[in-house]
């Protein structure tokens, strides 16, 4: 009895043809480094390249279910490999789309975070006006509400007064209508700065204009961060609303102008910027 044939060669492999069979088979068993660009396996010609769906392309055998190597070794194709010969032609027909002038600059929305839609924008202890004016501008700004660290103090108090904007609840209170609430940290990112009210865990941003120093806060994830060296915090929100082309209301309006002025020294102090300006 003669022995079963190798089980390799029984399942997945055969030897193609010898050149003499067709100019086709020639040309599969040539090697990557002779064959011209364009002559390659794939109908589209990928011969100098070798990964991804460029090598699905270069090792694609003579029928819909091999791929052919260049020592002539058929195999089996994986899905995988399957699954990016289907959509050759769709990738190729999406490359043609693409405009052939590169002076062409696709119109693109600008980015709005999701993750801090419906969050409570909370400043740092001590609480100052860019805190407060900058929590209550972000809330208009993302459809979220503003919230305070801690008691305010008189020049904050005036502002609110001035622009007939309500005073912002503390974040003990919301957290205790809501104690998973997302959370974006305004004017602050450091951990001593923060109200111990709030789990670092459900922080989702950060919006600040100051410098990395130790204890900033961790995350066990990716969050919204926008930190800017500027010299007001409640300039990176009139930025965004200006960018965005989005009007605040003018009581928040105020608030962020008194913010701005207040945190610049009235643009006169050392981080003052043009942006600020």
């Amino acid at each position: 009895m003669a022995p079963p044939p190798n089980k390799e060669d029984s399942s997945s492999v055969k030897r193609p043809a010898s050149p003499s069979a067709g100019s086709n088979a020639a040309s599969l068993n040539s090697s990557p480094s002779k064959r011209a660009r364009g002559t390659s396996v794939g109908s589209f010609g990928y011969g100098d390249h070798h990964g991804g769906g460029a090598e699905a392309l270069r090792l694609a055998g003579p029928d819909n279910k091999t791929k052919q190597y260049d020592e002539g070794v058929l195999r089996k194709r994986t899905q995988v490999e399957t699954d990016v010969l289907a959509r050759e032609k769709a990738a190729h027909e999406l490359a043609d789309a693409l405009p052939k002038e590169i002076s062409t600059i696709p119109t693109i929305d600008l980015f709005l975070p999701e993750a801090l839609k419906d969050a409570v924008f909370v400043g740092h202890l001590v609480t100052d006006l860019d805190s407060v004016g900058g929590a209550i501008g972000a809330a208009a700004l993302y459809n979220g509400k503003a919230a305070l660290a801690s008691d305010i103090n008189s020049e904050t108090a005036f502002a609110l007064e001035e622009w007939g904007v309500e005073k912002p609840p503390t974040i003990e209170e919301v957290l205790k209508e809501n104690p998973n609430a997302k959370i974006c940290l305004v004017d602050h990112q450091q951990t001593s700065q923060m109200n111990p009210a709030i789990n670092p865990d459900n922080v989702v941003g950060v919006i600040d204009h100051h410098a990395l120093q130790s204890k900033t806060i961790v995350t066990d994830r990716p969050i919204y961060i926008d930190i800017r060296p500027w010299g007001s915090m409640s300039t990176i929100i009139s930025h965004t609303f200006l960018t965005h082309h989005k009007r605040p209301p003018v009581g928040v309006a105020g608030m962020l102008l008194c913010a701005i002025l207040s945190d610049t020294l009235n643009l006169q102090g050392p981080t003052t910027t043009e942006w600020d300006r």
